[in-house]
């Protein structure tokens, strides 16, 4: 079934209006939410609401956070994010950045005590407008192994950055540094799918394509699968966010990092505060000019595109096409909602008395 940005925009906001968000926040957080379902990145939209509020109801997410800078210098800060939405805490930190980047010419901010903040993408975006190229990591609940590791010590960790250009569309990448992130592996399962080989071990740390091996006590492998495609290059961009997100700021790292599930408790001994996430934003005009630099953007995107593409593909694509093309359908037309996700909001909705 398809809804309109409009309607579901709205649903977001009047839930989380039912948990106590201000309503400056709770745009904020339906802002960032339906990014994710516009860009196609369904895992990490609406169908995430639930789990919100499930972490709400346990206490474990604050809908009237202090976010606050508790550690800065002209160039870096440490934002708390006092148990809030990461939904809400990570666009206040990334305008931390920014804010820096104009006086210094960069800023970086690590997170502490925050939650599960979304797409990486729509938080490294924020920079754009201000012809600055945005970075944006966060660590997660550990459903990943190490390379040669049975037991799950990372979370998918994504990566996002974005780069302004002139005439052309911004270069946006933003990517799990697992072979699929896990919401891949839960919209599969919604769909009664099996996985492609290289996304999932099970238990005893053999590779599987059960869509739920995770579930079942396996893992998500890093990046490249196994250690002959490079499954070790993953392990180590994974650990690079987990260190600049948490070990950086304060936050839990490694396999302390809360679940974003409710049914799963925190570990009783954390060794730090919440889930932790680092943002970087870097003005262009403290290197060359904005206009000389997003022109050479344009002719760098402008040759890629040219690029001859290999046989069966029509043409090569750049960093943030397929969910900027997306975006524009999907505004339009409508998003798409899988039937159990519809379910799911709709007894959301009717539980806390909003219409869905």
């Amino acid at each position: 079934m398809t809804y309109s940005y409009e309607q579901l925009h709205a649903f977001t906001l009047g839930m989380l209006a039912k948990i106590g968000c201000p309503e400056d926040q709770a745009k904020t957080a339906a802002d960032v939410l339906l990014s994710a379902d516009l860009r196609g990145v369904d895992s990490h939209g609406v169908a995430r609401l639930s789990g919100y509020v499930r972490l709400w109801e346990k206490g474990r997410i604050n809908a009237t956070p202090n976010v606050r800078v508790v550690h800065e210098t002209p160039s870096t800060a440490v934002v708390d994010g006092d148990g809030g939405l990461g939904l809400v805490v990570a666009p206040y930190a990334m305008k931390v950045a920014i804010e820096k980047a104009k006086i210094a010419g960069t800023g970086w901010v690590s997170v502490r005590n925050s939650n599960h903040y979304g797409i990486a993408g729509y938080h490294a975006m924020q920079a754009l407008a201000h012809d600055m190229i945005g970075i944006s990591l966060t660590n997660a609940s550990p459903l990943v192994a190490p390379t040669f590791s049975q037991e799950r010590l990372l979370g998918t960790n994504p990566i996002a950055v974005a780069i302004p250009a002139k005439d052309q569309p911004p270069f946006v990448a933003d990517m799990a540094t697992t072979t699929a992130a896990n919401g891949k592996l839960e919209i599969l399962q919604r769909k009664g799918m099996d996985t492609p080989t290289g996304w999932v071990q099970d238990k005893d740390g053999n590779q599987t394509t059960s869509a739920n091996g995770v579930k079942d006590g396996g893992a998500l492998l890093p990046l490249g699968g196994d250690r002959e495609h490079g499954s070790h290059k993953g392990y180590a961009l994974g650990s690079i966010v987990d260190i600049f997100s948490a070990v950086l700021s304060g936050a839990n790292y490694g396999p302390w990092v809360p679940p974003f599930v409710a049914f799963l408790e925190p570990d009783p001994n954390p060794v730090g505060e919440g889930i932790g996430h680092f943002f970087g934003a870097m003005r262009v005009d403290a290197f060359r000019p904005a206009d000389e630099f997003k022109a050479h953007m344009d002719n760098w995107i402008t040759r890629f595109r040219a690029a001859k593409p290999t046989p069966g593909n029509e043409r090569v694509l750049i960093p943030g096409d397929p969910e900027r093309e997306l975006e524009a359908i999907r505004m339009k037309d409508g998003i798409p909602l899988l039937d159990p996700v519809v379910k799911d909001l709709t007894e959301l909705g009717e539980r806390f008395g909003v219409k869905f």
